[in-house]
């Protein structure tokens, strides 16, 4: 089921915890499965210095967080922005389909981190992106965040699978 490498990082978690002065932090979380990413870095010379991560979630989750700051760590700014999910999911050696939104999460919550650290530098009001919600730019694609199946932009609902991003009716 798991790969050695995920079970690894989620036995042994690298870079737990949290960067009291970070630069950058990045938030975000997944309503289908209630994992909470929280990413922070600390960015010296245009690189990632320092990443902590604090990850509420399954142990998918954990392993994304931690493998996702064990390549982060030490690249530019410019570089780390490139890290997709594949990426992470490819690091870990494979996750389950239906753990795959995990390494969006991952990915997403650094970008954010970024954003934040950018937008501090900038002198621009930090934007809070609800947590809820994934973040792409417009030339990367969009994927569902519960089968990682590629879904055109502005579709809420994944033809794969059937999940639906837009909120369920009380």
């Amino acid at each position: 089921m798991y790969s050695k490498t995920v079970m690894d990082h989620f036995k042994n978690p690298r870079n737990v915890g949290t960067i009291e002065d970070a630069d950058g932090i990045g938030e975000l979380g997944n309503p289908l499965c209630g994992d909470m990413m929280t990413i922070y870095i600390k960015v010296v010379d245009d690189r990632i210095d320092d990443i902590k991560f604090q990850t509420f979630g399954c142990g998918a989750a954990i392993a994304v967080s931690s493998m996702l700051t064990e390549i982060a760590k030490g690249k530019t700014l410019d570089e780390a922005k490139k890290i997709t999910n594949k990426d992470v999911a490819e690091a870990l050696e494979g996750l389950p389909k239906n753990k795959l939104h995990c390494s969006n999460l991952g990915a997403d919550a650094l970008k954010l981190a970024i954003k934040d650290y950018e937008d501090k530098k900038a002198g621009r009001p930090r934007e809070k992106t609800p947590p809820d919600q994934h973040l792409h730019t417009p030339e990367e694609k969009c994927y569902c965040p519960y089968c990682d199946t590629e879904v055109p932009e502005g579709q809420a609902i994944c033809e794969n699978c059937a999940f639906s991003e837009e909120e369920p009716a009380d």
